[in-house]
């Protein structure tokens, strides 16, 4: 993570979670690390162990006190446990898989295109609409387009975030292209620079669904078939995009008056899940 997509989570670090200065350094690894001359020599006798725990049951691998027990007995180690213990929980951590939490609590949104046939100035075509939807609430915002652009992705994103009034924290996508320029080998996305400066402007948290895992996207998936059927069934005749647009920001706020928030039964969708100041950006 380099240039643009470091400068974004540095700024977001410091703006949207308040971290200081020294907490980005470490977090981001631009401060001076803290060097164990007492580990020095013993590091590959741990990932030996390590490694060949992973042809072990799992019940029946090394603890890291079991890793500095054998340093002691077997290579005369005279550290602690202490910075062994540190060394094993970096080392097992970054080989962890990573998932996607399912749970959407506020200001979590999950973004995806969608495609349907519409009638504009009395030309058959295929719109692709973007629908954003919010989890928790259950509000969602969809705007149409002639193609499925870069774009089109950031237009609907900013008008997205107008209609709901403000920012999410963060934003789940599959592998949009748009979005992810390629996967790396160790599954890291290497993001497109557009998406990257797009972020860092808006300051949003961006995660990304498993290949081939649709659940990760699932409930904004179900909206795009939700819109598909409701607001692009009978297809849809407008002299122009704007018109089209604008009836379908009427219907989506049509549907946001006939929906009650789980937590907030007797407000209005997103009345008691916004901020209470008009002027907060991030929920």
């Amino acid at each position: 993570m380099y240039r643009v997509e470091l400068y974004a989570e540095v700024r977001r670090s410091v703006y949207v979670e308040g971290l200081s200065e020294r907490g980005v350094a470490r977090r981001f690894g631009r401060a001076h690390p803290v060097r164990c001359p007492k580990l020095d020599g013993f590091t590959g006798v741990i990932d030996q162990s390590l490694g060949d725990d992973q042809q072990r049951p799992k019940k029946q691998r090394h603890t890291a006190k079991r890793i500095w027990e054998r340093l002691r007995a077997e290579h005369a180690f005279t550290g602690g446990y202490t910075i062994v213990k540190d060394y094993v929980r970096e080392q097992t951590l970054g080989g962890q898989e990573m998932f996607v939490p399912l749970a959407h609590p506020p200001g979590d949104a999950q973004a995806d295109f969608g495609e349907a046939l519409v009638v504009i100035a009395g030309v058959e075509c295929k719109a692709h609409y973007l629908v954003v939807d919010l989890p928790h609430s259950d509000d969602a915002f969809v705007k149409a387009f002639p193609a499925e652009t870069t774009e089109a992705f950031c237009d609907g994103h900013t008008a997205a975030f107008s209609y709901f009034g403000g920012v999410p924290r963060r934003l789940v996508y599959d592998n949009t292209k748009l979005a992810v320029a390629r996967i790396l080998g160790d599954g890291t996305r290497q993001r497109t620079r557009v998406f990257s400066e797009f972020q860092s402007h808006y300051l949003f948290d961006a995660r990304f669904g498993r290949p081939g895992k649709g659940n990760d996207t699932g409930k904004v998936e179900g909206l795009v078939g939700y819109a598909r059927r409701n607001f692009f069934v009978p297809v849809p005749r407008f002299p122009s995009w704007e018109a089209l647009n604008a009836d379908i920001e009427r219907q989506c706020r049509a549907r946001r008056g006939s929906r009650r928030c789980r937590w907030c039964a007797t407000a209005s969708t997103t009345t008691r899940c916004r901020p209470r100041t008009a002027t907060a950006r991030w929920w």
